[in-house]
């Protein structure tokens, strides 16, 4: 998995061009501030220990949003971090997971919309916890 995780006092997105026929149509847009946005690739690996994978995903999200003072976090998938990719089963059912773990422990979780390009804004201050990359 590759993580790359802002910290926007501003993310907006706005659903643009269906990219994935088996999802279901979607339209909207959502203005979210204060929060950590996690720009998550599933690569093809992931699906054999996806459980570890999950967790670590949800503990660099959590340690991301205590050293950037909030606890919203928002789970974006964005499969252009890799040549290699996970099923959009797996990859949805991965953000499912998370989200709700994420909400079990109290955080203010948002999804933007799945198998869909979307148009965003991203305001993000310029300091370097604002800005991290992992590779899971």
């Amino acid at each position: 998995m590759k993580l790359l995780m802002i910290y926007a006092t501003e993310f907006h997105y706005k659903t643009s061009l269906k990219s994935l026929e088996s999802v279901p149509e979607a339209t909207g847009e959502n203005t979210i501030e204060n929060a950590v946005v996690g720009f998550i690739h599933v690569e093809e690996k992931d699906e054999e220990h996806l459980a570890d994978v999950e967790t670590k995903l949800i503990k660099n999200l959590k340690w991301a949003a205590r050293k950037n003072n909030t606890e919203r976090i928002v789970l974006h998938s964005f499969t252009h971090l890799s040549e290699s990719k996970a099923s959009s089963e797996i990859t949805k059912q991965l953000l499912n997971n998370s989200e709700q773990r994420l909400k079990n422990a109290d955080y203010e979780v948002y999804q933007t919309p799945f198998g869909y390009f979307l148009d965003l804004n991203v305001k993000a201050p310029g300091y370097p916890l604002a800005r991290l990359f992992k590779d899971i």
